[in-house]
């Protein structure tokens, strides 16, 4: 099993917090974001290998943790355009060999994660993937991230990109466990017409159209993908409040 960061965006709407350092190594509580991430998989005995996809500003964050973290060999795969997070996935295919691997973020924070749990639920071997999701009160953050059709026993029918009225209270975020065999996927996704790229929940939604079982697993308490002023003061003001 490998673990797959993607930290390649520029982060254009963070303004002049990222014009001159790479958005996942802005700081909070004095821990770059992406080091959230990377203290999670660290807990993981069987990752074996972090990935991690960079892209703007590369060397922010090869300078920082070079080859290893905790043990773990980190290995850096460059994106060479801004092309979305399926073409950083795609990106990564040689590196990800023919092993299984976790996906991450290098931009987001989570309250009370539950990456082993996840794993445990992974390894049963009764899905094809799992998508880590959360239970939110304000309906309007999915907007910003995609929103899960489900049957009571988890498994998950529809994917919908940013939707514009979620329908539900399930918020699908970029932490997900895949079969290597979802890099199959990549080239049936269809072009998103807003973005100009492929999405990351059209990718998974290829798969369970094929009829492989893709089942969600409550990842975390509270979930936060910082794209912007407003959400990296919400990951500080966390801390504050402890």
């Amino acid at each position: 099993m490998k673990a797959l960061i993607l930290a390649g965006g520029r982060g254009k709407r963070l303004g002049r917090l990222s014009g001159h350092i790479n958005k996942c190594m802005l700081k909070v509580r004095g821990k770059p974001l992406i080091e959230y991430s990377l203290s999670c998989i660290s807990e993981l005995e069987q990752i074996n290998q972090i990935i991690i996809v960079v892209g703007y500003r590369p060397e922010d964050i090869i300078n920082k943790y070079g080859n290893k973290y905790k043990g773990k060999n980190i290995q850096y795969v460059l994106q060479r355009r801004q092309g979305g997070l399926v073409h950083a996935i795609e990106c990564a295919k040689s590196a990800l060999e023919k092993d299984d691997f976790m996906l991450m973020l290098g931009d987001e924070f989570m309250v009370n994660p539950h990456h082993r749990e996840f794993m445990q639920e992974f390894n049963r071997g009764e899905a094809f993937a799992l998508c880590g999701v959360v239970s939110v009160l304000d309906k309007e953050l999915i907007k910003k991230t995609y929103s899960v059709i489900e049957a009571q026993d988890k498994q998950i029918f529809r994917l919908i990109e940013k939707p514009r009225n979620p329908f539900s209270s399930i918020m699908g975020t970029g932490n997900c466990i895949f079969k290597n065999s979802i890099l199959g996927y990549i080239p049936e996704v269809p072009i998103n017409q807003k973005r100009k790229e492929k999405e990351l929940p059209d990718l998974i939604q290829c798969a369970i159209d094929d009829g492989n079982i893709v089942k969600s697993f409550l990842i975390c308490r509270e979930y936060i993908n910082v794209n912007s002023q407003e959400e990296l003061d919400k990951t500080i003001s966390y801390f504050a409040h402890l």
